[in-house]
């Protein structure tokens, strides 16, 4: 008890005195993971948008493959993205492997189905006459699926809400794709793995506090749009 006890005081130490490695790889996770998060939520709504909303011969295929992809491994996700950004890969010229980029690409890939299954979810179960009153007051259907989106915005950032929750604590794509490179590609995740193991755990404490406390800030958060949600 007493070496989780000093390693507590010494991690509490790290975070409170802004040390710079701890907060380095707090930028770092933080950054990555809103920039993706962006990405995500620009392709994903529209993609959730469209499935709920539509009406279509292959629809419960498609939902199908949105729920299943919810779920996709995170080696998964780094393997195929980095076979991409390798050398040898069709995005090899650009040189986006081990670099921020490189696991922005990555964290919006694994992103996107999270937050494309709560947004189908959520404009599912609206009210469809948010859409039938807006279309029999002229308006198309793009604009109409634009009022429906607006009515539940609560729902649709619960969704951006829980995507970031999940790249912003996740390890394999950030390993695979950043390197964990100091003050480059270093994230809490893989700096905690790779403290731990050189047996830095006071470090790697330091920043499972401010992970947990960034995963609590998230799932505050999402509870409070989920009960705004109509």
């Amino acid at each position: 008890m007493s070496y989780l006890a000093d390693s507590a005081a010494v991690a509490v130490g790290l975070v409170t005195s802004l040390d710079p490695d701890v907060w380095d790889a707090v930028r770092t996770s933080v950054g990555v993971s809103v920039v993706s998060i962006g990405l995500a939520t620009v392709l994903a709504v529209p993609i959730g948008t469209a499935i709920g909303l539509g009406e279509f011969p292959l629809k419960r295929g498609a939902v199908t493959v949105v729920n299943t992809l919810t779920a996709l491994p995170t080696v998964v996700v780094g393997l195929v993205v980095y076979g991409l950004l390798s050398r040898q890969g069709p995005l090899g010229e650009f040189g986006l492997l081990f670099t921020p980029w490189g696991m922005i690409i990555g964290q919006t890939v694994l992103a996107v189905p999270i937050v494309a299954h709560y947004a189908m979810n959520t404009v599912t179960a609206a009210n469809p006459a948010i859409m039938q009153t807006a279309m029999t007051l002229g308006a198309g259907r793009v604009q109409a699926a634009w009022q429906l989106l607006s009515e539940v915005r609560f729902g649709i950032m619960a969704a951006v809400i829980a995507g970031f929750g999940r790249v912003i604590a996740e390890v394999g794509v950030a390993m695979m794709l950043g390197g964990n490179i100091k003050g480059y590609t270093r994230t809490m995740t893989t700096a905690i793995a790779l403290e731990t193991s050189k047996g830095e755990f006071a470090f790697g404490l330091a920043l499972g506090m401010v992970l947990m406390a960034v995963a609590l800030v998230v799932n505050l958060l999402l509870n409070f749009f989920q009960q705004r949600q109509p």
